[in-house]
């Protein structure tokens, strides 16, 4: 596990290297201005994907998009769904029972799909000829790392050209394509920058069983991502929140025993300091994770850098890695093996 979140600038930059020029062909046969609504599905890791990706869409195109876990999708989504419709199916086995069924209910009602997965000669990038492949290459540890990011990258650089094609976006797309294409350093300079916090805090809260994650605007995707490593790598009860949904009803659960992780994205230092005080007046011990010299107006809130220049909009690349190190860590020092979880299996039939 340690190994592959250290390869993820490298699974980052090749998977765009190949990235844009299939992204770039798909968006044509689309041909977007034809497109009714855009979901997204997938499963565990690859759902939060989906929901981060859903997000760059909606915010950079008027392309009308939506979210929904595989194992729902054919129930949620009629049969008799319009045929403009597109499903973004991502799985990084491309072998999910679950995704295959969601594939096929897309399919059966005459969707478009687009495949998007970690295994070119898998049963998922073979069901459709609109397919892009992440260049992780194999994860051998059950708790996926370089998958998450490299995946999610691809589907970015598909969100990208989606908006260069709709000619809707605020922000001009060579501008995104160079920001996106920059992630890859900046994944290598947070891996610099919180290895030996991320460490440090698994050593501080060795002993607590209870941990909330809160994000919002991308980063909601990547508290859910986080609270998922937790839970996966060492046996903790977590649980991620868009962050002011966490104050209608969860709080009640805070206090000394729950340490809480607070993503600060762009602009909220006032809501994170007002948040932070609120969690330490009920004695919770509250770190922020937030790019470097952006400050939280709260000096005594404990915080983990990440690299300051990341569009706000690809984040989630980014302010996942301090999470995915302390669940690695939290899991070794509590003496477990965070690549074999005992009751689970890298893909799930």
């Amino acid at each position: 596990m340690l190994r592959e979140i250290r390869e993820q600038p490298k699974a980052i930059a090749d998977t765009l290297a190949e990235s844009f020029k299939t992204a770039e062909r798909i968006a044509h046969e689309l041909q977007v201005e034809k497109i009714g609504m855009i979901y997204f599905t997938g499963s565990g890791t690859s759902y939060h994907a989906c929901l981060a990706a859903n997000y760059a869409l909606s915010t950079l195109t008027r392309i009308s998009a939506t979210s929904l876990p595989a194992s729902e999708f054919p129930s949620w989504v009629s049969r008799t769904t319009r045929a403009e419709n597109v499903l973004i199916a991502i799985s990084q086995s491309g072998e999910s029972t679950d995704v295959m069924a969601a594939v096929n209910s897309a399919k059966a009602s005459g969707m478009q799909v687009v495949a998007v997965t970690n295994s070119p000669g898998s049963t998922l990038a073979k069901a459709t000829d609109l397919s892009m492949v992440a260049e992780a290459g194999e994860e051998e540890a059950v708790t996926a790392t370089k998958s998450f990011t490299a995946t999610l990258a691809a589907t970015y650089a598909l969100a990208t050209e989606l908006a260069r094609d709709s000619g809707a976006t605020t922000q001009d797309p060579d501008t995104l394509t160079r920001a996106l294409r920059s992630t890859s350093n900046q994944v290598r300079e947070t891996l610099a920058l919180c290895g030996d916090t991320s460490q440090a805090l698994a050593s501080k809260f060795k002993d607590k069983e209870f941990f909330f994650i809160l994000g919002s605007g991308p980063n909601y995707a990547t508290a859910l991502e986080g609270a998922l490593k937790l839970k996966e790598s060492c046996n903790l009860y977590s649980e991620g929140f868009a962050t002011r949904e966490f104050l209608h009803g969860p709080m009640q659960l805070v206090d000394s025993g729950t340490p809480v992780f607070i993503l600060q994205s762009q602009g909220e230092s006032k809501q994170v300091h007002d948040l932070g005080a609120s969690f330490l007046r009920f004695g919770a011990p509250t770190t922020v994770i937030r790019r470097k010299g952006e400050g939280t107006l709260k000096e005594d809130l404990p915080a983990i850098e990440v690299a300051p220049d990341v569009a706000e909009v690809f984040s989630p690349l980014i302010y996942v890695i301090p999470l995915q190190l302390c669940a690695y860590y939290s899991s070794v020092i509590r003496g477990l093996n965070p690549d074999r979880p005992e009751k689970l299996t890298k893909v799930v039939k």
